[in-house]
């Protein structure tokens, strides 16, 4: 089976996949995770973030695959955990303008699709019902209002440890919805066949109970 989940940043969509995974007992892809460690390795090798065919090469160069160790799932690129350090902030403000380059998403997408091949699958992100799971069972889209989504962002970065500016992190999220929401190829937009949940007022229980109810037909 192929639960997709999209959304914007700071809607919820990675912990409820995360939690539907465990529940549900398939395996989740953090697709924004994968992008956030090829843009750690662009900013660590000073690759121009514009350059689409240097980023494309880098893409193809790179080894990025999930691994579980005593249930917490980390990201591993070229043998290296970089879980933590793709939460940094500056990796968070320049992630959208690499995932933006189609060449690069091409890369990416084949190897999300070759993932979800091998087993039942959780999967998170801005593109992943429309292009990379188009045949999934099931498509939801998280969303939020603007200010809880920054307000999540901010409670998110204190607890890695990051000093967040709360006016900084609300316009960073503007820009990154209009990056995400304009790119030629894998844009953010709500489906047809998207069920739509506003997560604003709700628990991340109430989230995944909405969830289930709707997989189990309730």
């Amino acid at each position: 089976m192929k639960i997709a989940i999209d959304g914007p940043a700071g809607a919820g969509k990675s912990t409820v996949a995360r939690r539907l995974a465990r529940e549900l007992n398939f395996t989740y892809i953090d697709t924004g995770a994968m992008y956030r460690a090829l843009t750690l390795k662009a900013l660590q090798q000073g690759i121009d973030l514009y350059d689409s065919n240097l980023l494309q090469q880098l893409a193809e160069a790179t080894d990025i695959h999930f691994q579980n160790h005593s249930g917490d799932q980390r990201i591993i690129s070229d043998g290296v955990d970089v879980t933590d350090l793709i939460r940094a902030p500056q990796v968070g403000e320049a992630v959208s303008t690499v995932s933006s380059h189609p060449a690069v998403r091409a890369v990416m997408v084949k190897l999300q699709q070759a993932m979800a091949g091998k087993c039942s699958v959780v999967m998170d992100g801005r593109d992943i019902g429309e292009y990379v799971l188009p045949d999934a069972d099931y498509k939801f889209f998280l969303t939020a209002g603007l200010e809880e989504r920054a307000q999540r962002r901010v409670r998110e970065m204190e607890l890695l440890g990051y000093k967040s500016d709360p006016s900084a992190v609300r316009e960073e999220m503007i820009k990154r919805d209009q990056i995400d929401s304009q790119r030629p190829v894998g844009a953010l937009r709500v489906l047809p066949d998207h069920i739509v949940i506003d997560t604003s007022n709700m628990t991340e229980d109430e989230v995944l109970h909405a969830i289930m109810m709707k997989i189990q037909g309730a």
